[in-house]
């Protein structure tokens, strides 16, 4: 290998913020903040989504806004529909 054109790879906590969990991983992602985790410091990165609260790895079904193509066209140009024509 060659020097000094790689990252720097570590041990890095990640945290689900939405399950609420932590992992402790190797990576090369640079973060600014470190967190205490089983007594030592580690370079930490919150996650807003992992395998610890993804709907495909959890099994639960979050509810989005189905509306029909037609009722969200209507929604965002209904007004023009409604002006009348001089």
């Amino acid at each position: 290998m060659r020097k000094d054109i790689h990252p720097e790879y570590r041990e890095v906590l990640f945290h689900d913020t939405n399950a609420d969990v932590y992992f402790l991983t190797r990576s090369t992602v640079s973060t600014k903040t470190t967190r205490e985790y089983e007594g030592q410091e580690y370079p930490y990165f919150p996650l807003d989504i992992s395998s610890a609260s993804h709907p495909f790895y959890t099994g639960e079904q979050r509810k989005t806004a189905n509306e029909g193509r037609v009722a969200s066209f209507n929604k965002r140009f209904g007004a023009f529909a409604s002006r009348s024509k001089k």
